[in-house]
């Protein structure tokens, strides 16, 4: 009879894929999906941008979706959803936040997180690029030590042109702004990898353009304070040399 006929490969076949796609659509759904190798390279390009603006708002960011399984992060980075660490990344952070925003002080800080925010993000890169092979390991470390370095340079520089304002509150929105883009950036890493990474790529350039207008600044500031400094030297052999 049919009603007794076994099921058969055809059949069995059929609804493992379909229980295959419904999964899918539960992870896409709920964000619950792991990330090709692709993605974590994307992931890494954003999550650096971010590292160089605030490390503390990145680590905290991936730690608390990685631990609430909003994504799953690749298995070396699982100790960042560790509570403890979660739990030092927002105390920092909180800390930066106030201490980023007092002007000339927060040159002070940012100089010192030169020794923080690039190392940790190359340290994030290389555990997120586990799976990868040795060479796309290391290859994306690197990327991210640069991509942090470059992100971190630019917010100095841009604390540098804006601290000298008499006003303090210029200072603070542009700090604000940053631990937003963070935050904004490292989360929308993990939903949408390749257009954070775009986004990140489209803010490196612009960072690369304001560093090398501050650096122009800077040497045209020094030549000026030069020039400055020797004119008195030229009035007084003036007189010597008509003597």
């Amino acid at each position: 009879m049919i009603a007794g006929k076994a099921a058969t490969p055809a059949a069995f076949s059929f609804s493992t894929e379909s229980l295959a796609f419904r999964d899918r659509l539960i992870e896409n759904k709920y964000g619950h999906m792991n990330l090709g190798e692709s993605q974590i390279i994307s992931l890494v390009i954003g999550a650096s941008f971010a590292a160089g603006l605030n490390v503390y708002a990145m680590c905290g960011t991936l730690g608390l979706l990685g631990h609430f399984q909003v994504v799953h992060l690749p298995p070396a980075l699982h100790l960042i959803e560790n509570p403890w660490i979660i739990a030092v990344s927002l105390a920092m952070f909180v800390l930066h936040f106030f201490a980023d925003k007092i002007p000339a002080f927060d040159l002070v800080w940012n100089s010192l997180h030169t020794f923080v925010r690039i190392p940790l993000a190359a340290l994030v890169a290389y555990a997120a690029t586990s799976q990868l092979s040795p060479g796309a390991q290391i290859a994306s470390t690197a990327l991210a030590t640069v991509i942090a370095g470059v992100a971190h340079t630019g917010k100095f520089a841009a604390r540098a042109a804006v601290t000298p304002s008499p006003e303090p509150f210029s200072n603070m929105a542009l700090s604000v702004g940053e631990d937003t883009a963070a935050i904004g950036l490292t989360w929308f890493a993990t939903v949408h990898p390749y257009w954070a990474a775009a986004i990140a790529i489209v803010l490196l350039i612009l960072t690369v353009i304001l560093i090398r207008m501050f650096a122009r600044a800077v040497r045209s500031l020094f030549a000026s304070g030069l020039s400055f400094w020797r004119r008195p030297e030229r009035s007084q052999a003036a007189p010597r040399s008509a003597a």
